[in-house]
């Protein structure tokens, strides 16, 4: 047999370490990573792409259209925005993939999967069916959100705690905000937004103590924006209606009154799980400080919507909305906090999980979470 040359000899040595170098930058990641996965919860705020293939109202297709994506992914990816969400930017900070949504997940859930999904309510829809409030034509709610959980959970090859896909250590569950509809959905009937908030508390808190008694050891849950200064909102209420930042009063009010009822029940299962870190993420006091100093975060549109059609200051219409036909989108998304008038912009999501992540609108920090978790392993 022919000897090696010198050449072929140095060549496979150099292939070697190349693989080498490869393998042990991946390991290098992976072990540096704060959380192996995170598994997401929420409404259209925090969905990937779940909308898709849900059970929904076929109204929500428009959401499958450009302009829907264009600004980060250059199509539609069926996240309500014009590129990532909140929920991307936390992927992203922890060195993980983007979620992959329950209904889509063909097997690709090894960094964890997003079982959010748009119109999502804290109440069980069968409540809004029995009140004939027929604005909710979304039959998910949170709690089927853990239902599809556990059977996600169930179909998993690796059971028990000691090995695998239950053992939570390793786990980041984020709980992004969830109720604005079941407000929304209730407008103008004569259920009393006491009841509503009750309720959704009462559900919210039922899901999240689900997964604490899974062994879920680290939790984020969002808290609701102020829903007061969304251009829906504002191109609805009447110019009266207004409080010291310039929106609907009645509407961040009623946000306001829910996130302390929200705050008051985490503090209740921190009691009853002290084995657990559940941090809140206000999303109030965040967009609130976005509002009072736009320009200091780069925005120049503050109620008006970039994606729709109407006149200013809104920008926005019920009959034509984003991804609709005769819609239109404006050239610069990244000036403007409001995406389509319901939802906002990757701009603006960007300064939110900032804010989250790296600032102190968080309750224990962010940072305290992740110190946490590297003391436990």
């Amino acid at each position: 047999m022919a000897s090696l040359s010198s050449k072929t000899i140095l060549i496979t040595i150099c292939s070697l370490f190349s693989v080498l170098s490869i393998a042990s930058a991946a390991s290098d990641e992976e072990q540096t990573r704060p959380f192996k996965r995170v598994y997401a919860f929420g409404d259209s705020f925090t969905d990937t792409g779940n909308t898709k293939n849900a059970n929904g109202p076929s109204g929500f297709g428009h959401v499958s259209n450009p302009p829907y994506g264009k600004t980060f992914f250059n199509h539609s990816t069926n996240r309500y925005c014009d590129g990532r969400l909140v929920i991307d930017f936390v992927a992203e900070s922890l060195s993980l993939p983007y979620l992959t949504p329950f209904l889509h997940r063909k097997g690709n859930d090894t960094f964890g999967v997003n079982f959010a999904v748009a119109g999502s309510t804290a109440i069980n829809h069968l409540f809004f069916v029995r009140n004939n409030l027929s604005l909710d034509v979304t039959p998910q709610s949170i709690q089927t959100q853990i239902l599809w959980f556990n059977r996600y959970l169930e179909s998993q090859a690796c059971q028990g705690v000691e090995s695998g896909c239950k053992d939570f250590n390793g786990t980041l569950f984020w709980f992004g905000e969830i109720g604005v509809n079941d407000y929304a959905y209730t407008l103008g009937s004569s259920v009393p937004g006491d009841t509503i908030r009750k309720l959704a508390i009462s559900s919210v808190s039922r899901a999240i103590q689900a997964v604490l008694e899974k062994g879920a050891k680290y939790l984020v849950v969002q808290g609701l924006p102020p829903t007061g200064c969304l251009t829906l909102a504002m191109y609805l209420a009447s110019p009266d209606d207004r409080d010291d930042i310039g929106c609907v009063k009645s509407a961040n009010n009623q946000t306001y009154t829910h996130n302390l009822a929200l705050q008051a029940k985490l503090v209740e299962l921190r009691k009853q799980y002290p084995q657990s870190v559940i941090v809140y993420a206000d999303y109030w006091n965040a967009y609130r400080t976005i509002i009072k100093n736009p320009n200091k975060y780069g925005f120049t549109e503050v109620f008006n919507a970039c994606c729709g059609s109407g006149e200013p200051p809104y920008g926005f219409s019920v009959f034509t909305t984003c991804g609709m036909p005769n819609a239109t989108a404006c050239s610069t998304p990244s000036q403007y906090i409001n995406w389509d008038g319901v939802h906002l912009t990757e701009a603006m999501y960007k300064v939110v999980s900032n804010m989250f992540l790296q600032g102190n609108l968080t309750q224990p920090p962010f940072n305290f979470l992740l110190e946490k978790k590297e003391r436990q392993g």
